[in-house]
């Protein structure tokens, strides 16, 4: 008797065929369903290379990050608060008791050396040298420079004497210059002395033009710079050309001070120059001063 499923040698080959036949057709089924999954989650919706049983993924293109422009400031500055010319400034503003009372409008005014007198006498200020920079800037404007100003830089000397008035002989340590493309202009003197009462200081006017200048009613700023409290103390204490100056600056301070007393701590920054040098070889200077326009 036959086994049920022994159906003879010619019926297995046609099973064995059958069979074949079926996996081959399996096997087409499930490649193409595998590539079209992983077309489906290609994120770019391009189409899936393969070679030789290997996928090869496409390479994405990066996405731009989008940048935003943002204006950067040339500077940061603030603008200089307004000063008493006090009783010495030889601006046609009062009378003096030497041979102008106005030297904005004399000759040779205009010069980077302001130590020798330049109206009837050649004296020369004794005292530490100073060579200052000052800069002046448009607050309004980004800090941007001001080109074309007239700067009236005064002050008093060693002994802490003004020109023209406690000296009428004597026309030095005043003078005016105009700033350049870099909105500068620098000043040769002498550190000035202490006298009681006050902060050693420093006096400027700025004119829009040297023709305003010379005018000497027409300053768009009239103002004070603070001398270093360090350089203060290195120059009083290293020359004897300051020896009355060590007594009255032991007597005054900022705060105390009847003009730089009530200014704000970023004005007083901006109001002291940076000093730099000794008493022997001098000292380099620089200060910002900010004007709004």
């Amino acid at each position: 008797m036959h086994d049920h499923h022994d159906h003879g040698l010619v019926h297995d080959l046609q099973a064995m065929g059958a069979l074949a036949s079926r996996r081959r057709a399996l096997s087409w089924f499930a490649g193409a369903g595998s590539a079209a999954l992983l077309t489906s989650c290609n994120g770019s919706g391009a189409t899936t290379k393969t070679t030789t049983g290997s996928i090869v993924s496409p390479t994405p293109t990066p996405t731009p990050t989008p940048t935003t422009s943002t204006p950067t400031p040339t500077g940061t500055c603030i603008a200089d608060p307004s000063e008493t010319g006090g009783p010495y400034p030889a601006d046609g503003t009062n009378t003096s008791n030497g041979s102008t009372s106005n030297v904005l409008v004399a000759n040779n005014v205009v010069r980077s050396d302001i130590r020798p007198s330049f109206i009837g006498s050649s004296t020369v200020a004794a005292g530490v040298q100073v060579t200052i920079t000052l800069t002046l800037v448009n607050v309004n404007a980004s800090c941007a420079p001001l080109a074309g100003y007239a700067v009236y830089l005064w002050h008093c000397n060693a002994v802490g004497q003004y020109s023209l008035y406690d000296l009428p002989a004597e026309s030095y340590l005043r003078g005016v210059l105009v700033t350049d493309a870099n909105g500068q202009v620098t000043f040769t003197t002498i550190f000035p002395g202490c006298y009681s009462g006050r902060w050693p200081h420093m006096h400027f006017e700025i004119f829009s033009s040297l023709a305003n200048a010379t005018g000497g009613r027409y300053a768009v700023l009239t103002s004070q710079l603070a001398m270093p409290a360090a350089a203060c103390t290195t120059v009083f204490n290293g020359s004897s050309l300051y020896s009355a100056s060590v007594r009255n600056f032991a007597s005054i301070s900022l705060a105390s001070d009847g003009v730089f007393g009530d200014n704000t701590a970023a004005q007083i920054a901006q109001q002291t120059p940076v000093m730099t040098g000794s008493v022997a070889d001098g000292f380099t200077a620089s200060a910002t001063i900010g004007i709004a326009r």
